[in-house]
């Protein structure tokens, strides 16, 4: 049991060269890139308050597990080590099962699903699965995690077919481009280190961890934008940018301009 704490006891490796820059730290840039959740997640945690107050106060989750995520991912990449690893990638699949459980259409439920509690708790059930196998075969979770994302930019694609909203679908855009360039940046880094270091550029994997921040801030807005409209359109949801609005870029968030009822719908 003790082993899995071990430093290098994981079996993945990235490409920066271990142990360059600090004694104690294996990957010293995959490390330090984490801090950008401990910025962006409060930040979203604040700006997007007053859609999850009225809409349901469990959308702070998703961001609250992603200080997680970057906390886990942050000892991961210090140690290299097997419950790094597993903690890393099994805080991201948490996140990525609330975010189904919260911003999934209704209306791409499958038939015997009731309503929205009856989705959740099979979601739950599916993570909770996925979670006690992962212990048996880590070394196939990132790659699940990668598929477990395409399905979401699957959805999020269905949705915009039908969205005129034109500041929703430039957002879409962002969105997707930010998670295509960090994946490009995973696999490049995973597949492509020979190359890399021939380049005396090994950082891709701390450029995903800022890339793949932004794209969720950018995703999780435009699926709470989404929501907002169909549950609570009497609240005529809106998108907007911090810092300055005017600039479409930044974080972006949702705003609520109609009457607030502070009533929770599912």
């Amino acid at each position: 049991m003790a082993g899995i704490f071990s430093y290098e006891s994981s079996e993945v490796d990235w490409c920066e060269d271990n142990y360059r820059h600090s004694e104690t730290v294996v990957e010293f840039f995959n490390t330090m890139s984490n801090l950008v959740f401990f910025v962006v997640s409060p930040m979203m945690l604040y700006l997007l308050h007053p859609y999850a107050r009225e809409r349901n106060l469990a959308v702070h989750l998703v961001w609250i597990m992603m200080i997680f995520v970057g906390l886990f991912s942050m000892y991961f990449h210090m140690t290299l080590s097997l419950m790094g690893q597993l903690l890393d990638e099994l805080s991201i699949l948490w996140v990525l099962a609330a975010g189904y459980s919260l911003w999934f259409p209704r209306r791409h439920f499958p038939f015997f699903i009731k309503d929205r509690s009856h989705f959740s708790c099979v979601v739950l059930g599916i993570t909770v699965i996925t979670t006690v196998s992962s212990f048996f075969k880590p070394v196939a979770n990132a790659y699940a995690l990668n598929c477990f994302a395409i399905h979401v930019v699957y959805s999020v694609v269905l949705e915009m077919r039908i969205c005129t909203n034109p500041k929703a679908l430039r957002l879409a855009r962002q969105a997707i481009g930010l998670w295509v360039l960090a994946i490009c940046c995973w696999i490049s880094d995973r597949f492509g280190c020979s190359f890399w270091q021939k380049m005396n550029f090994c950082y891709l994997h701390a450029i995903w961890h800022i890339l793949i921040v932004m794209a969720t801030a950018y995703g999780t807005s435009l699926l709470s934008y989404l929501d907002a409209h169909y549950e609570i359109p009497y609240s005529q949801p809106a998108l907007q940018y911090w810092p300055c609005e005017s600039w479409d870029l930044g974080l972006p968030y949702v705003v609520l301009k109609g009457p607030i009822k502070t009533k929770k719908c599912c």
